[in-house]
Order: structure tokens, then sequence, then C-alpha cells
């Protein structure tokens, strides 16, 4: 019995996809929910699981291709026989559900015409393929998990309640923190290899000393951050304010509680710091925590503090998302920072922890850099970038000293945010990271 596999929406608002990476190939055997594809998505590389076990018949769209959802991506011979399970395209959710209803689903008779054929009703968990290697993980069935996603979405923390048997909204990142590693892809480690072999080098004529010049397929996470650069310096009009920092309390009370955090096994930079000035700045000003709804013409104030944390990785740039930022304490978001970061470099991340933020920091400062022109993420309203604390001369009373100074870089929609507004936002938190001990009165 013949199944055909489509596109199936990974997450809210997914249109399209880019076929990154097919992981079988024809005649091949697979078993249920075996990785076959690697699909980009706007935010991570998600793994596409077999849809049922059987033997691959053919694989219908080319790598590095971008199509919709619902696309036809394979066909596969179903092993089981009594069963096939739909796989729901977009926005046909109530007509699956009629059709499994009425037990009925499509196959290939003998001659290779499609015919209709009668089978039991099989549920199967609405879930992301990073969902189902967690509840893998954790030795949980997401077929018996009620989601609390949009449309009866199952999420990681539905399986992770499922895992210890507490409510969703009660388990927390360190209860399950151990738990919570997820598989690596098969293989991560040639992805740089095969990119190199589908390169295209262009001899030119004369040239002895080898190619002039290396084409590379623009495909996979490069092609979606230069899709979200083009979209953010098309849409937004942006200004960047520079300002630099006294860093001279800010580096004393890390040095002071240090020990404290290293005697916790945690490595604490000041980037936590930054986030606790940051969020408390961001109350006192909530169009920098805000957007505008294009379609609607609405400004749109957002009342959660869920800060983006841009980080490299091989592949390119990645922002997971710290929630809630403003509910951790300085040693709970060091230790989250760490977790994302990790996770990040080794795509580990889930599409839940990338999106979603309401404001984003870059820290350029960390290989060097000092000063910069953020590009604000889309769907945001501004961007901090962090520049290297590096000792500078200051003046200080009439004299020069030299001090440890950290330079910032704010980019700011100059539809929501003018300069003025920008101006007051930056001097406000740079007077939080001068005197940090301040942001004791407003900690969690």
């Amino acid at each position: 019995m013949a199944v055909e596999f489509r596109l199936p929406d990974l997450g809210e608002g997914m249109t399209e996809g880019e076929l990154v990476r097919w992981l079988i190939k024809p005649g091949d055997r697979v078993t249920l929910d075996q990785a076959i594809a690697e699909v980009q998505t706007d935010k991570a590389v998600v793994e596409l699981p077999a849809p049922v076990p059987g033997t691959i018949l053919s694989l219908d769209v080319e790598e590095g291709r971008v199509v919709p959802v619902g696309t036809r991506l394979l066909t596969i011979e179903d092993a089981a026989q009594d069963s096939v399970p739909t796989i729901p395209r977009s926005g046909e959710d109530a007509a699956v559900a009629a059709a499994e209803s009425a037990g009925a689903s499509a196959a290939a008779d003998g001659g290779g015409r499609w015919r209709a054929v009668s089978v039991a009703p099989q549920r199967r968990a609405l879930a992301t393929p990073a969902v189902r290697r967690l509840a893998r993980e954790l030795g949980v069935d997401t077929n018996t998990i009620v989601g609390s996603g949009p449309a009866g979405r199952v999420l990681a923390e539905d399986v992770r309640a499922a895992a210890t048997g507490a409510p969703t909204d009660a388990v927390t990142t360190r209860d399950v923190e151990a738990a919570t590693v997820a598989a690596t892809t098969p293989e991560r480690e040639e992805r740089g290899a095969a990119v190199a072999r589908e390169a295209r080098a262009v001899e030119m004529p004369g040239a002895e000393e080898g190619p002039a010049e290396e084409r590379l397929p623009l495909r996979g996470l490069r092609r979606r951050i230069a899709e979200n650069m083009v979209l953010s310096v098309s849409t937004i009009p942006q200004v960047t304010s520079l300002v630099e920092v006294d860093a001279t309390a800010l580096v004393a009370l890390r040095r002071s509680v240090l020990p404290a955090a290293e005697a916790r096994g945690l490595k604490l930079s000041y980037l936590p710091f930054v986030v606790k000035a940051l969020v408390q700045t961001l109350r006192s000003y909530p169009y920098v925590n805000a957007t505008i709804d294009d379609k609607t013409k609405e400004i749109v104030l957002k009342r959660r503090y869920h800060i983006g944390i841009a980080t490299a990785t091989p592949d390119g740039l990645l922002v997971p998302v710290l929630r809630h930022a403003d509910r951790l304490t300085v040693l709970e978001i060091a230790s989250e920072l760490v977790r994302l970061a990790e996770a990040a470099r080794e795509r580990k991340l889930g599409l839940d922890e990338l999106r979603g933020s309401t404001f984003t920091i870059t820290n350029y400062g960390a290989v060097g850099g000092f000063f910069a022109t953020p590009i604000i993420n889309p769907g945001e309203a501004a961007i901090l970038g962090l520049g290297r604390i590096a000792e500078r001369p200051w003046a200080v009373d009439g004299r020069v000293e030299v001090r440890p100074v950290l330079p910032l870089s704010f980019t700011a929609d100059h539809r929501l945010i003018d300069g003025e507004l920008a101006i007051r936002f930056l001097n406000t938190l740079v007077a939080s990271l001068e005197n940090p001990n301040l942001l004791m009165l407003e900690m969690r």
C-alpha cells in the first residue's frame, strides 16, 4: 500500500520549508518515526520522521528546494498493510479529521491506480520532530498526551510533564534538565563535507594555481539568515545609537560573586547582569519591548520579557530565546544561557526555543568587537549590541583614569522609537549597569 508523505506544518505560521538533506534514498527500508529528512524552517533545521514503516519508493523533492506546506515529499510502501496514518496538510485538519472518522484513505492497486480502502482510524499526535525525539528520550508516548499547543499540538513541556507526572505548568527547566538532552542528528559531522562536494569551481583561463573562485549553494540556515536580514532592512527604518559604560562597579560585582557561582558549577559572564538591567529598563520603556503589526496598523506592546540571545554556530547565527527573563535570578539566567548556547551550537534546540522573542541581544564583544550596527530581528522593535569590556581612558572629576569600559550599540525601529526615546532608554540602561547593586531592589 503506497502512502504519500507531504510536508507538514512544523510550527505556527509556517507556510513553506527548505528540504536541506535527505537521510534516506529510494529502496531503503525505514521504521516508524525514523528520521528521513532535514527541513529548514524559519528558525531551525528539524528532522522529519517516517510516517509508516516500509520501503521508500521515490523522493519527489530535490535537496535545496523550498516548497509549500502540503507538497508531496516522497512515496513509501507501507509495510504495516493494516493501517495507514494520515499525514495532514496545512489548512486541511478538518477534512483530514472527517476522512479519519469515515475510515477512508488512499492506496494504489496492482496497476498503479489510486483506490479508496477502508482502514481503522488511528490517532497520531501532532508534534514536531524535536518534541518526538524528546519523548523517546524520556520514554513517553506522544499519542497518549493531550497537547496544550495550538490545535492540540504536543509541546516539549507537555512531554516533560508526562514524564514526571506533574502538571505542565509545574515543570521547570531545573526539574528535567538532565533528561532533556536531545539526540544529535546522524552524520551531522558530514554536513560540511557534503556541501563542499556540491560546490562548483569556476576555472579562469590561464590560471595555473587552481580555481579562481568557488561557488557554494545558498541553502539551509544561511539562506534563512539572508532572507531575514533583507526583510529587516527593507521593511524597518533603523537607526543605531552608540554609548559607553563605565563598567568598574559591574566588574567588581561579578568578581565578588564569581566564587559562589563556580561553587555551583556555573559559568558566570557579564551577560546575565546585562539581561537583568535590560529587563528592568524595558519595563520603563514599553515601546522598546513592542512591535508594529503592519496588517492591522497597530502598535503591539508586549507584556512578556523573552530575550533572544544571538548565538554563533558552525552553520550561522541562531537566536535561542530566554523566556520570562524577568522571573529569573542572575544565576538562573546564567545556567539557562549556557544550556541554550550549547544546544544552539549542537543544533539541538526545539522550535519552541527559537521563537517568541520580544527583544534581542547580540554579544559580538565575545570575539573582540567594540561597536557595530546590529540589524533588528523582524517582529521586534530594537536590538542591543554588546562590545568587549576593555580598559580605556576615562574622565573622572577632572582627571583621567584607566577604567573598564563596556561599549553598547542600540538599533531601534524609527517608526516606534524616536531619537530622544532611544537616548533616554540608553541613559537608563547605562545608569543601571554603572550602579548594578541597585538591581538588587528589583531582582526576583
